[in-house]
């Protein structure tokens, strides 16, 4: 089910394309103005935030319509604005950004629910201190990933990508003062470099191989080298072994996927993203909805010919079937620990990572635009359900604990009607929410990929779970009565009507991607279609779309049948906690990987740190202090020679210099007188001398 992409040579690159650097800059620029702004001075920082990514916005919306306009003229866009760096001898290291369908779709899912989470945080945010300072963090990020969207060459993407890391360390520690928020950002930033680490590698070895770092040459500039993603770099990529049975082009999409992994939260570098919860509601809502999380899979479809480099006709790769696999086992992972977390953003934390993995399943069995439409969607169903996550703690007074709230369909009207939404989108309820629509395209693939059903399996599980725990977190929140402190309130109009307009995205976009017009799939494919009703009747994909309404319902009905209009005091056990405790424990122990990692990874270096810090405190502080002593001793000798025996000598010399030239001051008087009595007393001496010496 796989589709290849095919593109139209363009021989000059559009006015838009020329300017399409500003997207990033915008929100970069307005960071670094930000933060020259005293403390005080909260409304201009939100305005040069909102105001530059709804810029940002418009020239998205603008690269899209000219990529979109160029389609229906049966022409799919692909522009390249390239440009030398630094060039060393006879290597040029080049940058560039480049605008196609993949990136104009991408640049206005960022800028648009980036801009509602910036406004949103005007609400959310109003009584934190260091309120300038976030607007400028938010903007910093938006940058950051706007940058990997656009970039052209891997090197820009991964300089963008680790700014992206960066602003993310900052925003999870916004509230750095609470032990737990430092934690968190530091857990994230470490656990991502590992990652990271791999795709710098990969990177290099797909330098060494192709003699370049963009994905896409143009056709109109001065470049002669195949772009690294380009037919010409693919086959010398497929003729070198790599071992393994790998080939170079499957050996370097392993590496950049270890990256993506880290940055997408996929298994086993997925520990980072629940913990990153400790940050603003907004953060969370940003990085696990549009951005950093997505950042993983939007690096996978922009490299996928890199990673489907040689699959034969109705095959895969060794490449994407790790990403498959890897994705696949996350999905139900995740989605089994959702099932015994209390912490309202936990929960979504968890679905996000979930989530994750049937992109990157989708992804690995049918393309780009299988996975991608997933991403989409999941972007804006997820952000509306973190920031209404948000305003149900901003309602409850700060409270995040499931099980201390209840009752919220009443005092919350609007939040209860958009979280349902957004719920029921994420579930993948049938026909009118957009989930349904990107989930089923999922499983689609994986009932045809011809490697092996269990992902199919394995998927359709995860599904059944995700509805399941969605419905008992909204059971939860919104079900029976009030079991918290003080009473709830609804969140003004500013946290709101972006949840509004989330929900009405998150039940409309599954619209272009029905099999009836399916738009987005042809729209990133570059190939034209039309409306087709017939296509969404087919008995092989009726029966699929049955299946997973099936599984939907059951999930649903499992959910309302142990915790439906139940009231259950915070402190009694949970209704599976009751029937199966050793299960329960390990779900909300998160099946011990933290433990684990806690005893064998962090162990072994918390270890070798005492080590290291013997090392340098015994043996190498042991060298140095006795290198030190030695030259101290060699100084103090030094300083008995020069100050007796140098300095004595010449001390005394000079003594003895003055003594005399006293003695001969005295004689040097200036007087006639006493020089004749001197030269008398010496004639008398020279006298007696000659006499003496006469007689003998």
């Amino acid at each position: 089910m796989q589709e290849t992409i095919s593109f139209t040579p363009q021989l000059a690159a559009s006015p838009i394309a020329e300017v399409l650097w500003l997207i990033p800059v915008l929100p970069v620029v307005a960071a670094g103005v930000a933060a020259l702004l005293k403390q005080p001075m909260r409304k201009l920082s939100a305005c040069l935030a909102i105001g530059s990514m709804s810029l940002s916005l418009l020239l998205s919306l603008a690269a899209l319509a000219h990529v979109a306009t160029g389609w229906a003229r049966g022409q799919s866009v692909r522009e390249a604005v390239n440009f030398t760096w630094i060039q060393v001898g006879t290597t040029n290291i080049d940058l560039g950004w480049v605008l196609d369908p993949l990136s104009a779709v991408m640049l206005v899912m960022v800028c648009f629910v980036g801009l509602l989470i910036f406004i949103y945080s005007i609400g959310y945010m109003k009584d934190d201190e260091n309120y300038t300072r976030f607007f400028c963090f938010m903007s910093l990020f938006a940058g950051a990933m706007l940058g990997v969207v656009i970039a052209n060459s891997i090197l820009l993407l991964f300089m963008c990508w680790e700014l992206v890391g960066l602003t993310s360390y900052l925003l999870i520690g916004f509230w750095y003062q609470k032990p737990a928020a430092a934690a968190a950002a530091k857990k994230a930033f470490l656990t991502t470099r590992i990652g990271d680490v791999l795709f710098l590698l990969g990177m290099v070895w797909l330098f060494s191989q192709t003699g370049t770092l963009l994905f896409y040459h143009n056709t109109y500039g001065y470049q002669v080298v195949a772009g690294a993603l380009e037919p010409a770099s693919l086959a010398i990529l497929l003729n070198q072994h790599a071992g393994l049975g790998l080939t170079a082009a499957g050996a370097i999409g392993l590496l950049i996927f270890a990256g993506a992994a880290g940055k997408s939260g996929q298994f086993p570098l997925h520990v980072w993203l629940p913990d990153a919860m400790e940050g603003p509601t907004p953060v969370s809502a940003l990085i696990h909805a549009a951005t950093m999380v997505a950042a993983g899979v939007y690096l996978i479809a922009r490299v996928y010919p890199l990673m489907s480099a040689g699959m034969p006709a109705g095959g895969t790769t060794v490449a994407l079937t790790v990403v498959t696999w890897v994705g696949a086992f996350t999905a139900v992972f995740a989605a089994l620990i959702a099932v015994a977390q209390n912490d309202i953003k936990r929960v979504l934390a968890y679905s996000t990572v979930s989530q994750l993995g049937y992109m990157m399943a989708g992804l690995g069995m049918g393309g780009v635009a299988v996975g991608m439409f997933h991403l989409i969607t999941h972007a804006f169903f997820k952000a509306l359900l973190f920031l209404g996550a948000g305003s149900v703690i901003h309602g409850c007074h700060g409270e995040q604990d499931i099980r201390k709230m209840g009752g919220l369909k009443s005092d919350m009207p609007l939040t209860f009607l958009t979280y349902a939404i957004g719920m029921l989108a994420l579930c993948g309820f049938p026909l009118i929410f957009s989930g349904f629509w990107s989930k089923d395209g999922i499983l689609e693939a994986a009932r045809h990929w011809s490697v092996a059903q269990t992902p199919f399996y394995m998927l359709v599980f995860g599904a059944l779970l995700t509805a399941f725990y969605m419905t008992r977190q909204m059971m939860y929140v919104f079900g029976g009565h009030w079991r918290g402190g003080k009473s709830a309130h609804e969140s003004p109009a500013v946290m709101t009507v972006p949840l509004a307009i989330l929900a009405f995205f998150a039940m409309s976009l599954g619209l272009i991607g029905t099999p009836a017009w399916p738009w987005f799939r042809v729209f990133l494919n570059g190939r034209t279609t039309g409306f087709e009703l017939q296509r969404i009747i087919e008995p092989g994909l009726l029966l699929l779309m049955g299946v997973s309404a099936l599984v939907v319902f059951l999930g649903l009905g499992l959910g309302w049948m142990l915790y439906g209009d139940r009231s259950p005091r915070p402190t009694e056990p949970d209704t599976l906690e009751r029937s199966a405790p050793l299960i329960w424990g390990w779900l909300r122990d998160r099946l011990y990987v933290d433990k684990f990692y806690g005893c064998t990874v962090i162990a072994f270096y918390a270890v070798w740190a005492r080590v290291a810090d013997w090392l340098d405190r015994k043996v190498w502080g042991g060298m140095v202090a006795g290198v030190a002593a030695l030259f101290g001793l060699w100084a103090r000798l030094n300083r008995f020679l020069d100050i007796n025996v140098v300095d004595g000598g010449f001390d005394k010399g000079c003594d003895e210099l003055a003594v005399s030239g006293g003695l001969l001051a005295r004689v040097q008087s200036g007087r006639v007188q006493s020089y004749l009595r001197i030269l008398a007393l010496a004639v008398v001496v020279l006298l007696v001398i000659l006499f003496w010496s006469s007689r003998a």
